[in-house]
């Protein structure tokens, strides 16, 4: 049975697409089957792995409202082994839609449970709010990625979005669990992205990924050209640290192939 990440964050610009898409890939690439859920309205997980949301005619916003089931409407992507549920801007009105409606923060639980286990991975992108949409996310996950940009005002939210979290535990899914904290948009050069680590690190301690992503042109170029980073530039520095994302989690999850003496190896060489 597959495992269900959102990557939540009701801050706009920390990251969470671009998170979700390369994630996604990079598992991909390490021979792990996976499924983007493109839950924002935006719609730039779709257009960031190439297609078109103008050309989107059913979404998940059909499996929410309408019951549609998610395998119809799957789209395959040219990343190895990465598939997309699209997103279209139709989502924006799902939430006054799904006011009245019985069970409505499990609409998407419902969608995704008949596709969960086609994946080793479904990683959903939420949109930048906490509304019902976000909610349904975190009801239908297994856990929680959250990115926390470099930058000033990084911890100002947190708070908000980790109430939320517990809300979600205590009343709609007492299985979720947080991921990791995920360290986004890192300049080594600056003062100030050091502080932010060492305060995220400081308070969170072992919530925090140990793989930090580093601000990087070509992570920003690749969507334009409705690629992945590891599509675009494989060598790239954010494709790399998005490799090591995907490997930190198989390892979490204990899906890696590295053997016990291995691992003790690896320790003992000081990687």
């Amino acid at each position: 049975m597959g495992k269900i990440i959102a990557i939540a964050n009701q801050k706009g610009g920390v990251g969470k697409t671009t998170s979700a898409i390369n994630l996604g890939a990079s598992l991909g690439a390490l021979e792990k089957k996976v499924l983007i859920v493109d839950a924002d309205p935006q719609a730039n997980a779709t257009s960031g792995v190439g297609l078109d949301p103008k050309n989107v005619k059913t979404s998940i916003y059909e499996c929410i409202i309408h019951n549609i089931n998610p395998a119809d409407i799957i789209l395959h992507t040219d990343s190895p082994n990465l598939d997309i549920l699209p997103g279209h801007i139709d989502l924006v009105g799902a939430e006054i839609e799904m006011i009245n409606l019985p069970n409505r923060e499990k609409m998407m639980r419902m969608a995704l449970s008949n596709i969960k286990d086609e994946y080793d991975f479904i990683i959903i992108d939420c949109s930048p709010s906490l509304g019902l949409v976000t909610v349904n996310a975190l009801t239908a996950a297994d856990s929680v990625i959250i990115p926390v940009q470099c930058e000033y005002f990084a911890l100002e939210g947190l708070g908000k979005l980790l109430n939320t979290v517990k809300i979600v535990q205590n009343l709609l899914n007492k299985d979720l669990e947080i991921e990791g904290m995920l360290l986004t948009m890192y300049d080594q050069r600056l003062r100030l992205a050091n502080q932010v680590v060492e305060e995220v690190k400081m308070h969170f301690q072992q919530l925090v990924f140990n793989t930090i992503i580093f601000r990087n042109t070509k992570l920003g170029e690749a969507p334009s050209h409705g690629e992945t980073a590891i599509m675009f530039d494989a060598t790239c520095k954010g494709a790399v640290n998005y490799l090591n994302l995907a490997r930190e989690i198989l390892q979490k999850n204990k899906l890696t192939r590295l053997t016990d003496e291995e691992k003790i190896i690896e320790v003992g060489n000081g990687h």
